[in-house]
């Protein structure tokens, strides 16, 4: 998921270049972001899914 969002954001190619250590915590820290973000949405849309017995 990570690269995946690293790649949204446009940020793959600099991760490939620089690495992750030579990143920013800017940089990074976007990409955690929107990481947490997707994770809430999919969290809150299992939540929501009606619970199946059986």
């Amino acid at each position: 998921m990570k690269y995946e969002v690293a790649e949204e954001l446009g940020l793959l190619d600099e991760i490939g270049e620089r690495g992750w250590g030579n990143m920013t915590t800017r940089e990074v820290g976007t990409i955690g972001g929107h990481m947490v973000r997707r994770l809430i949405r999919f969290a809150e849309h299992e939540l929501q899914r009606p619970v199946r017995k059986g």
